[in-house]
């Protein structure tokens, strides 16, 4: 996977980041999301590469990056300090001001990123998520039940991470299949490595922390921003057969956040870029070329 993409490890000041850059062009930087490492862009990343200086990342926390000890506050897996961490590491490569396209939590780093770092973003995309802030004013049943991780990871310490831990690779695999439209879009190199990844406890622990700070911290930063608006074209992406599309007006929610806003869903589930390549490739070059 990535083949013509060089390995790198940048120290972000607080972690290091694992990285993988190729291509040629102006700079583009992939984040994925839970319960996934940078591996879930291997379908689009060779192509946009060929436009495209791109960089894609594990997160703080995920895939072989750094994956520091939770905290109180949840500071350590606030979408603010995950956000400084891809910051500096396109800084780190030479890019002051880059495009960013954000699946799951990634999207929510994207979002928080756009906020936090408005000039040195170009453009952004973000994947079959509606705002963090949205989410938890308008918890409804179907959403809780169906997005009930939100809810379970959050747990404190450390009832999730004890719980998962005895199966991670049930539970991994128990979430794709939820999230999915079909597992066909999951080939056994790439569940390998999602395994391995999900496998080491520190991942699990980072992933919990993830979702408490969504509930607190986050929620804390986002509502010190509520009035604050994306300023660079937005791209929003979801799946029109998964939960997002049937319980809100994606579009709508994110045109509360962003006054340049386009989108549109595909035909698959949560995992746009893995369920519906060609379709996600296609939105994307349109967008991020224009």
């Amino acid at each position: 996977m990535f083949e013509g993409f060089e390995r790198r490890r940048i120290d972000a000041g607080e972690v290091e980041i694992n990285v993988a850059v190729g291509g040629e062009g102006p700079p583009l930087l992939l984040l994925h999301g839970y319960p996934q490492s940078h591996v879930m862009w291997r379908k689009v990343a060779p192509a946009l590469a060929e436009r495209f200086t791109v960089v894609v990342t594990d997160l703080r926390g995920y895939g072989d990056s750094g994956k520091p000890a939770g905290d109180e506050a949840h500071e350590n897996y606030s979408k603010r300090r995950m956000a400084q961490d891809q910051v500096n590491v396109m800084a780190a490569l030479g890019f002051d001001s880059f495009q960013v396209a954000g699946h799951d939590r990634g999207g929510r780093v994207t979002h928080r990123m756009c906020l936090d770092h408005g000039t040195r973003i170009r453009r952004a995309c973000v994947m079959d998520i509606v705002p963090t802030h949205t989410i938890f004013a308008n918890l409804g049943k179907d959403v809780a039940y169906g997005y009930y991780h939100w809810l379970f990871l959050a747990q404190p310490y450390d009832l999730p991470e004890r719980l998962i831990g005895s199966d991670p690779q049930f539970y991994l695999e128990r979430k794709l299949g939820h999230w999915s439209a079909d597992m066909g879009g999951f080939e056994e190199e790439a569940m390998a490595e999602y395994r391995r990844c999900f496998s080491d406890p520190a991942t699990i622990h980072a992933s919990c922390e993830d979702y408490r700070a969504a509930i607190t911290i986050d929620l804390e930063h986002d509502e010190a921003d509520f009035d604050n608006r994306i300023a660079c074209p937005l791209l929003v992406l979801w799946g029109a057969k998964g939960l997002m599309h049937k319980n809100y007006d994606v579009l709508e929610t994110w045109r509360a956040k962003a006054g340049d806003v386009q989108g549109r869903a595909l035909d698959c589930g949560h995992f746009l870029p893995e369920e519906a390549p060609e379709e996600t490739l296609r939105e994307m070059l349109a967008f991020f070329e224009a």
